[in-house]
């Protein structure tokens, strides 16, 4: 039987442990159960998406170095050169530092998924005719790209890790937490024990 101090001394531990780590997870654990319910339902959620379209001409010292690049690396991805790359920012306000490229025979494509839609940008090599493209469906979907992480970076990827931490914390603290207020509470085994059998029967039943 644990003592009255012991007692005294994990629930004060669990306690703090479970306050931060709900006060550290709450925002981001908002954002993905709305998030969650969105992705549920997209079908009921209409997003009419925006295409936007530009043009420029890479200057002729550029495609020459472009040109000589395609040459050294046609057989493999490769990025572009840097003046390229900082052509591209200022002229169309395109960030493709460190994308990978795609050659052809006459063309440079660059592929620059982001979350809420999508882009692509191509540089002809036989008259430097640049092309960019971008999709924009809302923030509604920007907000469920976020939640499965979809072409969000490292950044947004390591914050996923650290919230995950975070909520496996307070779940795990709200469980011993449980445990110890049980002998009070009867109807706490059955209600975490619903919680377990209710998505597994589920499962069983209906997802085939």
């Amino acid at each position: 039987m644990m003592s009255q101090k012991s007692r005294s001394f994990w629930l004060k531990h669990l306690h703090q442990w479970h306050w931060v780590s709900a006060a550290a997870c709450l925002v981001s654990m908002l954002l993905f159960s709305v998030t969650g319910f969105t992705l549920n339902h997209a079908s009921w959620i209409s997003a009419k998406p925006e295409v936007t379209t530009q043009t420029a001409a890479l200057p002729e010292p550029l495609l020459a170095q472009l040109r000589q690049t395609w040459q050294a690396d046609n057989d493999e991805k490769a990025v572009l050169p840097a003046p390229v790359v900082d052509w591209l920012g200022s002229a169309l306000s395109v960030r493709v530092a460190d994308r990978q490229i795609e050659w052809s025979d006459d063309e440079v494509y660059v592929s620059l998924p982001r979350p809420g839609g999508d882009a692509w940008l191509t540089v002809s090599l036989e008259d430097g005719a640049v092309t960019h493209e971008l999709t924009d469906r809302g923030w509604l979907s920007f907000l469920n790209d976020l939640h499965k992480g979809r072409n969000t970076g490292a950044a947004w990827s390591l914050f996923i890790d650290v919230f995950a931490f975070a909520a496996l914390v307070f779940a795990v603290t709200g469980l011993l937490l449980l445990k110890m207020h049980a002998s009070n509470r009867p109807g706490t085994w059955p209600m975490v024990g619903l919680g377990l059998a209710l998505p597994l029967l589920l499962a069983i039943l209906f997802i085939h």
